[in-house]
């Protein structure tokens, strides 16, 4: 009679494996949904942009405005650039020299022209890149 247990097979060999395939088909299951209902909250979000409160700020030099007019329109100082924004600012000595501009929008103007004039400051080298805004003030409380 032999002690050791030598050549017995265990009594229990049910929990040897773990089954994963449910734990996978859930995992699935969730993955697809996330995938569907994801881009569903991105398009569905509103943003309602607050009222700016800022202070008037003295402009040093009016010739390193740039306008952009409701009607896409854009103004480097008195001058329409609405074409060759991008050639004007790379060129112009003030903005080189300088590397500070004002961006001044009409709040109607679209966001893409806003952010055209925006590349094209980026792309002159701009470093100080100011966005100006009319002020709230007591008595309009606008």
């Amino acid at each position: 009679m032999s002690l050791s247990g030598a050549g017995r097979e265990p009594q229990n060999t049910s929990f040897r494996d773990i089954n994963v395939t449910p734990m996978v088909d859930v995992m699935l299951v969730l993955l697809i949904v996330f995938m569907v209902t994801a881009p569903l909250l991105v398009t569905g979000l509103r943003i309602d942009l607050p009222e700016v409160q800022a202070t008037n700020i003295s402009v040093k030099n009016a010739k390193l405005i740039v306008s952009v007019t409701s009607d896409e329109r854009i103004l480097f100082g008195e001058e329409d650039v609405t074409k060759d924004l991008e050639a004007e600012l790379r060129t112009n000595p003030r903005v080189q020299e300088e590397h500070e501009l004002y961006i001044r929008a009409d709040k109607a103007a679209h966001y893409g022209v806003v952010a055209r004039a925006v590349a094209a400051a980026r792309s002159a080298g701009v470093t100080s890149l100011n966005l100006l805004v009319e002020p709230e003030t007591e008595e309009t409380g606008r």
